[in-house]
């Protein structure tokens, strides 16, 4: 990959060409070109520079998918800082443990994340940004509250003609060189900062530009994944960016309603989705109108059959905007009901598989040559294969090296050793099989990871860490059904007959747990009932729990 395709040289190239073009919009907000964005950056590296940032030095950002988010992302990987982004639904001490755990200098904010934390948590802070208007919330050196009271006049001082294309000049950083720190997960015990460099997120944008050809100069696409998720800030805004394309953020929680009109009012050239979006839509205003005696009969006629098919296919394709070359699901297992009814009327859609260790992209197959099931083949790169004697029908590890893998896990060497070996492989923890041409077949997460209604990750082994220091409560399996988090409960029988509670009384004292317990927990992780168990869960001989036996979905 030659030195043309760096981070800033891509940013620096795309508002250069595409300097009079809408580049980010709030829907139904604000909407910034793309000189716009370069004006941004400039301000904030005045900023950087004035109050003795440095490259390397880790800049955090936490709120809600905007345009001014993407900005200070823009601006920290221009200036060579490494980028920390935060999930804005973690609890406030969890984006605490991040920012310290980072090392942060520097915090860009959403104001409904702010008024949740504490500036004292984060001593090592040097100030706080809001992502509203940029103003500076907490300055904790003196050189940063003058900076940005006159920051209207150093940016005259230093570009004291217009502020044109040709001033916009961003320096490279070398490819393995650490460009964001992505945390999986806000808890201390469970937080793992995956360090990626700059080439793996280079080569996904390589990877995006064979994979999507279609995606062109004023091309339009919606983000509605986090940014802060590796899948999200890759396919649904850095890549885009650099294209050219014009961005729109669903700034509120994107329910199918504010999708459907944002479909209907933008029509994308491309979706990416993560698979419970799409299964809400076609449960909900799909199968529905297949599901009724007239259209079952008519579906057996052969030459009805396809009719009808072509014209559900194509009520499909109008309701997401009628625009777009594909739609990319990715981030957890596809419902197989909604997939096969997908497949059956040829829809344009492909299912990926990804890590946030490889920046994300690990497997992928362009929507006509998919093949339902998969998750296509190593996408561009990138090498992968099964550990299993017989690769094509014995699931096994999935394990993949390539460009897109990370530098490791940060301060935690321990477990970079284990997941990447000698030779480059990483370890996905996956299982799945490999047919004759290369199509993954997933067959299980042995890391048991939850997808939450957004794409955000879910640990259930976090939430069995608290449930199981609750009082009754022996041990506890947390499984994902109908979308919904349900906890599995093995009551802690010796103390409960020691107080000599009845049946019910348990039930309710567990219950008052469960309230307990989503006080503590984001929205996206809030357990909607408990089960009770009167047996031992099932154990592996190293005494984990076989989570498979109890997870129905």
């Amino acid at each position: 990959m030659g030195n043309s395709i760096t981070m800033s040289g891509l940013i620096q190239d795309s508002i250069v060409k595409h300097w009079n073009l809408e580049a980010l919009s709030d829907y139904k907000g604000k909407t910034l070109f793309y000189r716009d964005v370069a004006n941004g950056i400039a301000k904030l590296h005045i900023i950087y520079e004035e109050t003795g940032l440095k490259p390397g030095d880790r800049i955090a950002i936490c709120g809600k998918n905007s345009s001014y988010w993407a900005v200070a992302c823009l601006s920290a990987i221009s200036y060579g800082a490494v980028i920390v982004p935060i999930l804005h639904e973690f609890k406030a001490d969890n984006i605490h443990n991040i920012v310290n755990h980072s090392e942060a200098k520097l915090l860009f904010v959403g104001d409904h994340v702010w008024e949740n934390l504490n500036e004292a948590s984060m001593p090592d802070l040097m100030g706080i940004i809001s992502l509203e208007d940029f103003s500076v919330t907490v300055s904790r050196i003196a050189r940063l509250t003058e900076t940005r009271e006159h920051l209207n006049e150093l940016f005259g001082r230093k570009y004291p003609k217009d502020f044109s294309p040709s001033d916009v000049r961003y320096e490279s950083r070398a490819p393995e060189e650490l460009a964001m720190i992505n945390y999986t997960s806000g808890s201390t015990g469970f937080s793992k900062g995956v360090m990626l460099p700059y080439r793996a997120l280079e080569n996904n944008c390589v990877f995006a530009s064979k994979a999507v050809p279609n995606l062109t100069v004023g091309s339009s696409v919606i983000s509605m994944l986090p940014m802060a998720h590796l899948y999200g800030f890759s396919f649904e805004f850095f890549y885009e960016f650099t294209q050219g394309c014009h961005i729109y953020y669903l700034t509120r929680l994107p329910s199918p309603k504010i999708i459907f009109q944002a479909f209907h009012d933008i029509k994308p050239d491309l979706i990416i989705a993560v698979p419970l979006v799409i299964e809400k839509i076609i449960k909900k205003n799909v199968l529905p109108k297949l599901e009724t005696t007239q259209m079952k009969i008519l579906l057996k006629v052969p030459i009805v059959n396809e009719q009808i098919k072509k014209k559900v296919r194509e009520e499909l394709i109008s309701s997401f905007g009628g625009r777009f070359y594909e739609i990319i699901i990715g981030g957890a297992a596809f419902n197989q009901e909604v997939e096969k009814f997908l497949s059956s009327v040829h829809f344009p859609y492909t299912v990926g598989y990804g890590a946030t260790e490889c920046a994300p992209i690990i497997c992928y197959e362009d929507w006509k040559s998919f093949i339902p099931g998969s998750c296509g083949k190593a996408a561009y790169g990138m090498e992968v294969k099964v550990l299993s004697e017989d690769p094509e029908s014995i699931p096994g590890e999935i394990v993949c090296r390539g460009p897109n893998v990370m530098l490791g896990y940060y301060k935690n060497e321990k477990l970079t050793e284990e997941t990447i070996d000698q030779d480059g492989w990483m370890y996905t923890g996956d299982l799945g099989i490999m047919d004759k041409e290369g199509n993954l077949f997933i067959k299980g997460r042995s890391k048991s990871l939850i997808l939450g209604p957004s794409g955000q990750n879910i640990y259930p082994e976090e939430i069995e860490d608290k449930l199981n220091n609750m009082r009754y409560i022996s041990e506890s399996v947390v499984v994902s059904e109908k979308g919904k988090l349900i906890a599995l409960v093995y009551p802690d029988f010796d103390e409960t007959m020691k107080e000599g509670l009845s049946e019910e009384q348990i039930a309710a004292a567990i219950e008052d747990n469960r309230l307990e317990i989503n006080k503590e927990l984001p929205a996206f992780e809030q357990i909607a009932q408990i089960r009770i168990y009167n047996e031992e869960f099932e154990k592996t001989p190293k005494k984990s729990i076989k989570r498979f036996l109890y997870q129905k979905e």
